[in-house]
């Protein structure tokens, strides 16, 4: 096999980032009908699955769970409390702290969202292994960077 060509290189097909970026718009394609019938968005399922996994969060652990900033995760929690998922409330331990917890609503829509992967991996025709492949790539590349 030959090294490619800097024209070669310099394709837009051959891009890395082009294949990132269209895979994470497809893939929020995929997520939105099936997310849909549980009154959530892509960000906001990614959220809850942080919460779901633990309650409560300071917005910037939740932020951080998210690889989001801060300033980019209060809009998508205000958003989720204006629904009635999640509250914010004074942490028990720092009263200066505000916690982000789950409602009694948001944790009983973790019951209607446990079909989310598999409904996804059959949109994709793909196994767990498949998927797992795929992410732990992604992880690595993302692990990788140093921003």
């Amino acid at each position: 096999m030959t090294d490619p060509s800097p024209d070669d290189l310099l394709r837009l097909d051959n891009q890395l980032c082009f294949a990132l970026v269209t895979a994470a718009r497809n893939v929020v394609g995929v997520y939105r009908p099936i997310l849909e019938p549980l009154g959530l968005t892509h960000p906001q399922y990614l959220a809850m699955l942080a919460l779901w996994e633990r309650s409560p969060r300071s917005l910037g652990e939740l932020a951080t769970a998210l690889a989001m900033d801060p300033a980019t995760a209060s809009p998508l929690v205000k958003r989720l409390e204006s629904d009635g998922l999640i509250e914010r409330q004074r942490s028990a331990a720092d009263e200066r702290r505000l916690d982000i917890a789950l409602t009694p609503k948001g944790a009983a829509l973790r019951a209607r969202a446990l079909d989310v992967p598999r409904q996804v991996m059959a949109r994709l025709g793909m196994t767990v292994s498949e998927v797992e492949v795929v992410r732990d790539a992604l992880n690595r590349f993302a692990g990788a960077v140093d921003l």
